[in-house]
């Protein structure tokens, strides 16, 4: 994979509470990723990227929310996600990325 690609791929991580519930207990990781990343593409970016063995990868898109302002309406851009399972013993630790 092109090693700019890998950076498009990966947006970053999403930190949420429920984020790090599934990290505890499944060993699973959530990103933000491109719209158009396939599982295959995360799969390689995030093994590349933090030197891990990826056990599988689900994706979803996150639509955005109606915002009402001044002007009338506007709405938040949808987003992907990714929820990416680690194989056992693997960890991530995002301090040490190179």
């Amino acid at each position: 994979m092109n090693p700019e690609r890998v950076f498009q791929v990966l947006v970053g991580p999403h930190v949420s509470e429920k984020a790090a519930i599934t990290a505890d207990a499944n060993n699973q990781f959530v990103f933000k990723v491109a719209p158009d990343a396939t599982k295959l593409e995360i799969k390689k970016s995030v093994e590349q990227l933090f030197k891990v063995k990826v056990d599988s990868v689900q994706t979803l898109k996150v639509k955005g929310k109606v915002k009402r302002n001044r002007y009338g309406y506007a709405s938040k851009p949808t987003w992907k996600k990714a929820y990416v399972r680690l194989e056992q013993g693997q960890d991530i630790d995002f301090a040490a990325v190179e």
